[in-house]
């Protein structure tokens, strides 16, 4: 008899450890670092969509996601796949993000791919992280910047710039948006004047400002992070007087760019990836329900790249990683019900009852055969101090 009641004990003790055990989710955003005032909305964006699927009493029978987050830095390679490496100890099934494209191409080569964990990034835009030997494993919602820079490109002619200074920062998003920006502003006929690389993390940006002052233009494009070397390059050419007119790339676009340097920079405008959609408008409620402000870069995609690791695991039907992998594109693409932000628990429904789903989320997701968001991008312009949504492009 005692054995029986044992026996008995230890089967509830196992289902009951079992349906208590949270699935654990890994978050590495660049908490420091050159794009530290962004990252808080897109982790809470990403951690929305994951409560969501929590809450709903769906997800694979009423499991629960718990979540970790990790700091890429954004700009040092060592440090975060470090910080990824912990994640993945820790028994993570897979990774909403990095953000940087050069943190991003170093965890994914060296932490991700290796351990077999997806990784979804919601900004790591750089062209190269295309042909990623990834094995399936590397995803973004956030498109190229093979398309971004032709955009910003395509915005530039469009305002009438004729001549133009470039810098960019020096690492993988810079050097490959600049590649693509300058090729387009040229074959639009405008006149480069100089490109230079800059450095992330200097004290001082004075010898940058003064080549690119000395080759003038029209405007400077700063291709780089507003929190470090991008917004010090644009307060040295706002105090020598060699630059009014700015054109930003997405990394520069935040309030607190600015809440920095309010109508100064008036005259100055960017782009970035999002959309002016049904998805958006309704994620826009959904944050804002939630206590978060969605206007900031990547927000939307961050709520996206989490929404989709839920929904593999759902269409799998288990929370582990090979499951995730197998079933990202058949629930980011057609055919099947469309699905929006807010609606995660329908989804689930839907994904536990053998119906397909097509997820268009906030971005209106649709991958490419290589997993990578075909994306649509804001034209952003600055008016009485504060950045605006001029249109879609």
């Amino acid at each position: 008899m005692k054995k029986i009641v044992l026996a008995a004990f230890l089967f509830v003790s196992t289902i009951s450890t079992n349906v208590l055990a949270d699935i654990k989710m890994g978050i590495i955003l660049g908490f420091t670092g050159p794009i530290e005032s962004l990252t808080p909305a897109m982790a809470a964006s990403a951690e929305l969509a994951f409560k969501e699927a929590s809450d709903s009493g769906s997800l694979l029978g009423g499991q629960k996601i718990s979540v970790e987050r990790a700091d890429s830095t954004c700009v040092d390679s060592a440090a975060a796949t470090t910080a990824a490496e912990g994640l993945v100890s820790g028994g993570v099934v897979a990774i909403m993000g990095a953000d940087c494209s050069g943190v991003t191409g170093a965890i994914a080569t060296n932490v991700a791919v290796p351990n077999g964990v997806v990784m979804i990034s919601p900004s790591a835009t750089s062209p190269g992280l295309t042909d990623l030997a990834d094995n399936g494993f590397f995803f973004r919602t956030a498109p190229s910047d093979a398309r971004g820079g032709q955009i910003l490109a395509d915005i530039t002619k469009d305002r009438k710039v004729k001549s133009i200074a470039v810098t960019h920062t020096n690492n993988d998003y810079g050097k490959g948006l600049a590649d693509v920006y300058v090729a387009a502003v040229k074959a639009h006929g405008i006149n480069v004047t100089v490109v230079t690389a800059h450095e992330e993390g200097k004290g001082d940006y004075g010898a940058e400002v003064a080549t690119l002052a000395s080759a003038g233009g029209d405007a400077l494009a700063v291709l780089g992070y507003l929190d470090q070397a991008g917004g010090s390059i644009i307060q040295g050419s706002l105090d020598s007087g060699s630059f009014d007119r700015f054109v930003l790339s997405d990394g520069m676009i935040g309030d607190s760019l600015t809440d920095r340097f309010g109508k100064d920079l008036n005259k100055s405008f960017g782009s970035l990836p999002g959309s002016t959609g049904k998805g958006a408008g309704v994620f826009a409620k959904v944050a804002k329900a939630a206590g978060i402000d969605s206007s900031g870069p990547y927000t939307g995609e961050s709520y996206d790249a989490a929404a989709l690791i839920t929904l593999a695991m759902q269409a799998g039907g288990k929370a582990d990683r090979a499951t995730i992998q197998a079933n990202v594109m058949s629930v980011a693409n057609a055919p099947g019900k469309k699905i929006y932000p807010g609606q995660l628990g329908k989804a689930l429904d839907l994904l536990a009852k053998g119906k397909a789903i097509n997820y268009e989320g906030a971005t209106a997701v649709e991958f490419t055969d290589v997993g990578e968001a075909f994306g649509s991008f804001l034209e952003k312009e600055i008016k009485g101090g504060k950045f605006k949504t001029k249109k879609q492009r």
